[in-house]
């Protein structure tokens, strides 16, 4: 079958290639997935650039992909959950990472049904940027009447976590360029910022939370808008002792700075370093049936032009997510 592999870390073009590799096979609690459409993440061409070879070691070449929306063409013994011919999506594990190909095998416990009113396209660009959003905004509590500043409202994850905010009954504030002012205020932000023409430290204040999606200057930021007793939840920024810990980062201690930052305001900081989850997928599925939840595509690229998607995606300029169609 073919896949698309990173083949050696370096810039995106040199370091991606399409390959003949083996059909995957099931183990007893696997699905076989006839991919359909795959969602690519900033973390994919991370990985080919080398940034995370530390962090997330691979053995090259290794086909490239987290995210999943197909069919399902063979279901090991101990999978009692889903029928040959169910329609899934799916963030795979790491270990089970290379979704832009032919065929991927998955564990079936992080495996859900696809919204019924969605294509797979729509479907594929759900799982990564849907739960970051979603383990990230509950693991600091987000409730009702929340203020919750959001970065960078027009890209995968910002896009969901404004409109599950929303859902939650939070007034959300978030940034983007000019040109997406208007896209955003329809996901629903209460106020949308001009980061080209405004401040946004001196229009989002007092908050209860801030969603840092952007890291570097704007993690430390956050601390200056959110109030007292405030948090900052992140994707981005310097690990939390405990999820350093789930990372297996042994003597692990605080930026100092950042240390100061949550003293100083009594604050609680999290870096969310999200994990595949069946349940959250299975509520994401839910509110895009229900209309809470809308499915941004930016652009479809087809399997053949999976390198130029890349490269696309690493300009920083996807208005949602970027997609793969096989």
């Amino acid at each position: 079958m073919k896949a698309l592999q990173i083949v050696k870390y370096g810039n995106i073009k040199d370091g991606l290639n399409f390959n003949d590799i083996k059909k995957p096979t099931v183990k007893a609690n696997d699905i076989l997935v006839q991919v359909k459409a795959a969602s690519l993440n900033p973390i994919d061409y991370k990985l080919v650039e080398g940034h995370l070879k530390d962090m997330v070691p691979l053995s090259l070449p290794c086909t490239i992909g987290f995210d999943v929306s197909g069919v399902i063409v063979e279901k090991g013994s101990d999978v009692s959950n889903f029928e040959v011919g169910d329609d899934i999506f799916s963030r795979v594990p790491q270990q089970q990472m290379g979704t832009v190909a032919e065929y991927v095998a998955i564990n079936s416990d992080v495996v859900a049904k696809k919204p019924t009113n969605s294509s797979f396209e729509e479907a594929a660009g759900l799982p990564l940027a849907g739960l970051t959003a979603i383990q990230a905004l509950e693991r600091v509590g987000l409730k009702a009447k929340d203020r919750v500043l959001i970065h960078a409202g027009s890209g995968g994850v910002g896009s969901i976590a404004i409109q599950y905010a929303k859902a939650k009954g939070a007034i959300v504030y978030t940034t983007t360029s000019s040109k997406n002012i208007d896209w955003v205020k329809a996901l629903g932000a209460d106020r949308v910022i001009d980061y080209k023409t405004e401040d946004y430290k001196a229009i989002a204040k007092n908050l209860d939370i801030v969603f840092d999606t952007l890291g570097d200057e704007y993690t430390f930021e956050a601390f200056e808008v959110i109030k007292e007793g405030g948090k900052v939840t992140t994707i981005v920024g310097p690990p939390d002792q405990e999820t350093a810990k789930q990372m297996g980062m042994t003597n692990y201690s605080l930026p100092e700075q950042l240390s100061e930052l949550i003293d100083k305001k009594s604050a609680t900081y999290k870096l969310t370093w999200m994990q595949p989850n069946a349940e959250q997928l299975r509520g994401i599925s839910t509110m895009v049936e229900d209309g809470t939840l809308k499915p941004i595509v930016d652009l479809i690229y087809s399997f053949e032009d999976g390198i130029s998607a890349y490269e696309y995606l690493a300009t920083g300029r996807a208005k949602g997510k970027v997609i793969i169609s096989m």
